[in-house]
C-alpha cells in the first residue's frame, strides 16, 4: 500500500515537473532583457555571446564527461547553429530596441510555433492550443503596449521577430530529434552551447581579430550578471527546455514559456520602479489563465 503511495506521488511529481521548469525558464528570461541590456554596456554583442556561452559550455562539458553518454551528438550541431542565429538576433535585437517591443516581438514565437510544428510534423496542434497561443499574444501586446502607436519597426524589432521565428523552429526541431534519436537533455544542452561557442568566436575573430582582448570586461558587476545568465537563463534555462520539449508537445512548451513577459513586467516593476497600468494588468491576466489552461490541458 505504502509503495503504491510513494508510485502514485512520483508519477505526479514527473508530470508536473516539465510544467514547473518552463515556469522557471520564464521567470528567468522575463529578468534576462533587464540584465542583459545592462551587461551590454560593458562590452559588445559578440564579446558578450563568447563570454556568456564559452563559460556555458565550461560548466556543462564535466557533467557530460562524468555521464559519458555521447550517442547521436552529432545530430544536434544542426540546433546549435539555430541557437547561435537566435542569440545574435536577439541581442542585437536588444540593443536595438526597447524593452517593451523587445519583449512582445520575441513573444511571437507562441503563434510561430504551433503553425511551424504542424508543417514539420504534419500533424495540427488542436484548435484549443491555436486559440490559447492567440490570446498568449494578445496578453503580452496589452502587458508591453501601453499605447498602441508605440510599436514602430525598426531594424531591432525586425531583428527580434526573425529571432521569435527561429525559436519556434527551434523548439519543434529539438523535439523531432529527441524522439527520432533519444538524446540526452544534457548532452543536447552542451553541445548547442558549444557551437555558439565557436561561431562567436568565429564571428568575433572577423570583426575585431585580436584586439578582441581590449574588450573584455574587467568590473566585477558585468561578471555578477554574466553569471545569472550563464547559471539561470542559458544553463539551466536551456536544459529545462530540451528535457520539456522531450515530455510534451513543442505548442505547449511555447506557451508556457511565453509567459516570460509577465515576470519581466514585474522585474521592471520591482527592481526597475517602472510602472503597472490597469492595462498591463489585464495583458497578465489574460497570459496567467493561458499558462492555467495549458498545464491543465494534455494535448
Amino acid at each position: 500500500m505504502e509503495g503504491n503511495v510513494i508510485r502514485e506521488s512520483w508519477m505526479n511529481v514527473n508530470r508536473y515537473l516539465p510544467t514547473a521548469m518552463l515556469l522557471l525558464v520564464a521567470i528567468f528570461w522575463g529578468t534576462s532583457y533587464g540584465i542583459g541590456k545592462e551587461a551590454l554596456l560593458f562590452t559588445t554583442v559578440v564579446v558578450f555571446l563568447v563570454i556568456r556561452f564559452l563559460m556555458t559550455t565550461l560548466v556543462l562539458l564535466p557533467i557530460v564527461i562524468y555521464q559519458r553518454n555521447y550517442r547521436n551528438w552529432t545530430s544536434v550541431l544542426p540546433t546549435g547553429v539555430v541557437l547561435f542565429l537566435i542569440f545574435v538576433c536577439e541581442t542585437y535585437g536588444i540593443k536595438n530596441t526597447t524593452a517593451s517591443n523587445a519583449a512582445f516581438l520575441i513573444s511571437l514565437f507562441v503563434v510561430f510555433t504551433p503553425v511551424i510544428e504542424w508543417v514539420v510534423n504534419k500533424k495540427k496542434p488542436s484548435n484549443q492550443l491555436f486559440l490559447l497561443s492567440f490570446i498568449s499574444i494578445a496578453g503580452v501586446f496589452l502587458l508591453t503596449n501601453n499605447n498602441i502607436n508605440q510599436l514602430k519597426m525598426n531594424i531591432g524589432d525586425a531583428l527580434m521577430l526573425m529571432a521569435a521565428l527561429l525559436r519556434g523552429a527551434m523548439v519543434v526541431y529539438t523535439k523531432k530529434i529527441m524522439v527520432d534519436k533519444e538524446v540526452d537533455p544534457i548532452l543536447i544542452t552542451m553541445v548547442q552551447a558549444s557551437v555558439v561557442s565557436v561561431l562567436s568566436i568565429i564571428l568575433l575573430f572577423s570583426i575585431n581579430g585580436t584586439e578582441f582582448i581590449q574588450l573584455i570586461p574587467v568590473e566585477p558587476s558585468f561578471w555578477f550578471l554574466i553569471m545569472y545568465l550563464v547559471l539561470f537563463c542559458t544553463v539551466f534555462a536551456f536544459y529545462a527546455q530540451n528535457y520539456s520539449v522531450q515530455k510534451m508537445s513543442p505548442t505547449r512548451v511555447s506557451i508556457l514559456m511565453g509567459s516570460e513577459p509577465i515576470f519581466g513586467a514585474l522585474f521592471a516593476f520591482l527592481w526597475l520602479s517602472e510602472s503597472f497600468s490597469m492595462l498591463q494588468m489585464a495583458g497578465a491576466t489574460l497570459i496567467l489563465i493561458v499558462t492555467f489552461m495549458v498545464t491543465k490541458n494534455k494535448t
